[in-house]
């Protein structure tokens, strides 16, 4: 009977993870949703203004994802997957690449920096950026986890 028990009891927390899962992914496509409505209204805003005004201006969603671009999120994927993904970004012509991570991932972006710097682009100047971030995990309660985020300048 205990066995019967452990099972049912496996059962409840493997579907209370696939809720919250479930639940979490929602939450993101919600919020990518969000910031693509407003960037896109930002963009009929400013295509507005510039009818008005006349002016003729660069494309505006070009821009932005080059802003985008630049910026390599370091997780758990081997160190030179993320060294490849910052070289990538300097041979195609963009001068100032970001490198973020947090929590545990901090020393391999580290890792990622110092490779770059020291095999692959010489003469790369960096910047760093240390912060905290306020997260819900699964029991609602709030933890602090630490960021990074480092500049590499050509």
């Amino acid at each position: 009977m205990a066995g019967k028990q452990k099972k049912a009891k496996e059962a409840r927390k493997e579907a209370r993870r696939e809720a919250r899962k479930e639940a979490s992914e929602k939450k993101e496509t919600s919020d990518k949703k969000e910031v693509s409505e407003k960037a896109e209204a930002k963009e009929q805003k400013e295509a507005v203004e510039q009818k008005e005004t006349g002016e003729q201006k660069s494309d505006v969603k070009a821009q932005r994802v080059r802003m985008d671009d630049n910026i390599v999120y370091v997780g758990k994927k081997p160190t030179m997957s993320y060294v490849l993904a910052v070289i990538t970004q300097f041979s195609g012509g963009i001068p100032e690449v970001n490198v973020k991570a947090r929590g545990r991932s901090i020393s391999r972006a580290v890792d990622v920096v110092e490779v770059v710097r020291n095999r692959f682009v010489q003469g790369v100047k960096y910047s760093i950026d240390i912060g905290t971030e306020e997260i819900q995990d699964e029991q609602r309660s709030r933890i602090n986890v630490s960021t990074i985020t480092i500049k590499l300048t050509k």
